[in-house]
């Protein structure tokens, strides 16, 4: 369950991620240089983020998980495969965080070119 929540998560990152650096680019005008540099920052680390955490590490614990047979929690503790596996779950919490606080961040200054471009 874990794992198909997580890919979801990934993969709508990505697609997200690429659809607004795109229209980053477009949507642009209005923006200061320093505004639309950290838009596209924020909008790059978390594309990178959700490809490096769903391609690289989730691939990664996917196969320890099947190499292990039994569910992970009944391995031993010192078990290299379990040691791997918790180090894996690590870099993949600390990507899918730095995923969420760069959409954070990306969210804000398009809420913020949004509000400039609104005409009251």
């Amino acid at each position: 369950m874990v794992t198909r929540n997580l890919t979801v998560v990934n993969i709508s990152g990505q697609i997200l991620g690429i659809f607004l650096l795109i229209t980053a680019f477009v949507l642009s005008r209005g923006l200061g240089r320093r505004s639309f540099l950290l838009e596209l920052g924020a909008l790059l680390l978390m594309t990178i983020s959700t490809v490096v955490g769903h391609w690289v590490i989730a691939s990664k614990m996917r196969a320890l998980r099947l190499a292990m047979i039994l569910p992970v929690d009944q391995i031993a503790i010192d078990d290299p495969r379990r040691v791997a596996f918790n180090r894996l779950h690590g870099y993949s919490v600390t990507a899918l965080s730095i995923a969420m606080i760069a959409a954070l961040i990306a969210f804000l200054v398009i809420a913020y070119r949004a509000r400039l471009n609104t005409n009251y």
